[in-house]
């Protein structure tokens, strides 16, 4: 199949953006990498009368490092992070996270700005926004607006963006040299959706969890923070204790059915990724017995 007729105007700025999609509203979507965009158009999921081109907005690429915040313009291509030195350095969770997502081919042309307001609930990114704490900034007709990672994502494509907004950058804290993160998921090959993953960020102190955020993905309509994470923050992680955690998750956990996992399935997966996050972060091989899938 191939897209429903429409219009197209290339934006040559934000204000501009934004003055078209006040004059379409939701009947307008905007292009940026085009990598979920538009495989949705030509198979007619959603029908726009309006595509607005910001992908030559060269203001809203990217990274920059000021103070103790990252900040990353929402055009930066998915190859640029992959390759940037800052964000290797001060967040490379992202790094680790990039090079699961789809192909070369996607990653060449796909933005952090277009993953995130698709809001994929497989999708690698968001999860690691919500496990690094980020804050998503958008700029609309009442001027911008930040919203945090948490509290961005709110359904299967959903997010707290209006269809007068767009999402212009995300701003991450730079993390304290104590800490560790963690990446992991499970896709039947290389480059496709996952059935379950973590993207989990931790502080270490000692041979202790100072601070753990757990985001897993593909387990449910968004990105989940893990509640039972707080419990493995401050205690001695015992094999008795991980159990316990990973028993809570399961009870929060609400993953959806479909043709490449049960239900069951995909939780036992994330007490899988829950244990082998937990070893790995505290470099605690024992910890993973039996973390199988």
């Amino acid at each position: 199949m191939k897209a429903s007729a429409f219009s197209y105007a290339r934006a040559s700025s934000v204000a501009n953006a934004l003055e078209l999609l006040a004059a379409y509203g939701d009947r307008a979507k905007v292009l940026s990498g085009g990598q979920s965009l538009l495989p949705a158009m030509n198979l007619r999921l959603i029908s726009p009368e309006l595509i607005v081109d910001i992908g030559e907005l060269n203001e809203l690429r990217g990274v920059v490092v000021e103070g103790d915040i990252i900040r990353i313009g929402a055009l930066t291509r998915h190859v640029d992070l992959q390759r940037s030195l800052q964000v290797a350095a001060h967040a490379p969770l992202l790094t680790e996270a990039i090079a699961q997502v789809a192909h070369p081919a996607i990653r060449n042309r796909g933005t952090i700005g277009g993953s995130l307001a698709h809001a994929d609930p497989a999708s690698e990114l968001p999860a690691c926004m919500v496990a690094l704490n980020a804050t998503i900034i958008a700029s609309g007709p009442n001027g911008e607006r930040r919203i945090l990672g948490a509290e961005f994502f709110k359904g299967i494509y959903e997010t707290e963006l209006s269809p007068q907004e767009i999402l212009i950058a995300v701003e991450l804290p730079v993390p304290p040299k104590n800490s560790v993160h963690f990446f992991d998921e499970f896709a039947r090959r290389q480059g496709d959706y996952a059935i379950a993953g973590l993207a989990a960020q931790a502080i270490v102190e000692g041979a202790m969890l100072a601070d753990l955020r757990m985001a897993f993905f593909a387990l449910g309509n968004r990105p989940v923070l893990a509640k039972a994470a707080k419990s493995l923050v401050g205690v001695a992680i015992t094999p008795a204790v991980l159990s316990e955690a990973s028993a809570a998750l399961v009870e929060e956990l609400d993953p959806q059915q479909d043709q490449q996992a049960s239900a069951s399935m995909r939780r036992h997966l994330a007490k899988v990724l829950m244990a082998r996050g937990v070893a790995a972060l505290l470099d605690r091989p024992d910890l993973n017995r039996g973390g199988s899938a």
